[in-house]
């Protein structure tokens, strides 16, 4: 995946929607302070969790499963361990049409979990936090 400063810029740019499995509703974890952030900076984000199902965030409800947003979305925002994204593989490629963007946040890398969404077509961006890359390439005002 080319992650150059050029391509994250355009992937920022061109992403609107935003699916973020592992949605916190604790404000002091960053799976809950980056999803706020991208709704502040103009981005729709649509939680999912199903710890948290049926809650409100960023003034969506949580869903349990990406299957369950019945929404189309630009990119899924990951915030999960390495070794609990393969079961959501099944879920992320079921969508139609399919996300552009899967994204792993700081610290996520699963090289064959990328492969299979890669092959797919899905571009995949891995250990970067996205509210950081959002403010060193877009900055503070909107994305668009």
């Amino acid at each position: 995946m080319d992650t150059t400063d050029e391509r994250l810029r355009e992937i920022l740019y061109a992403t609107h929607t935003v699916a973020v499995i592992g949605a916190s509703t604790s404000p002091d974890k960053p799976a809950h302070f980056v999803p706020r952030y991208l709704a502040e900076h103009g981005y729709a984000v649509l939680p999912v969790n199903p710890v948290a199902a049926g809650a409100e965030l960023f003034g969506e409800t949580v869903s349990a499963t990406l299957v369950e947003l019945g929404r189309q979305v630009d990119m899924v925002d990951v915030f999960r361990r390495a070794t609990d994204i393969p079961p959501h593989l099944p879920d992320i490629l079921a969508m139609r049409p399919l996300p552009r963007v899967v994204w792993f946040q700081l610290g996520i890398r699963n090289d064959e979990a990328a492969a299979e969404l890669e092959a797919a077509g899905i571009t995949v961006v891995q250990d970067k936090c996205l509210m950081e890359e959002h403010e060193r390439l877009v900055g503070g005002g909107g994305h668009r």
